[in-house]
């Protein structure tokens, strides 16, 4: 999901710009997001730096949502927090391929 979102608003699809729009965010902005959803996707996929991948995007979900609340979009807001919470759950559980399999 983060591939896919970052990747879109690096590339600067028409519906991440318009969302961004609503809050006064140029093409600049939706990019540097983008670069920052894409450098945690990657960060992710290392066990050493794991949780610090999942911290940076948990922190772009909670921006995201805050950005959707200072427009007072409860609806929106509503729809990050899953994301956030599921960020948050995947760092509780750690990093699932040092675990051996039974």
């Amino acid at each position: 999901m983060g591939c896919k979102q970052g990747w879109a608003m690096w590339s600067g699809k028409p519906e991440m710009l318009s969302m961004f729009e609503k809050w006064q965010l140029g093409k600049s902005a939706v990019r540097l997001f983008g670069v920052v959803t894409l450098a945690s996707v990657i960060l992710i996929l290392i066990p050493r730096t794991f949780v610090a991948g999942n911290f940076i995007m948990a922190a772009t979900i909670l921006l995201i949502i805050c950005l959707q609340l200072s427009v007072k979009d409860l609806k929106g807001a509503t729809v990050e927090l899953p994301f956030m919470l599921l960020n948050l759950v995947i760092i509780y559980l750690q990093y699932p391929l040092l675990k051996p399999l039974r």
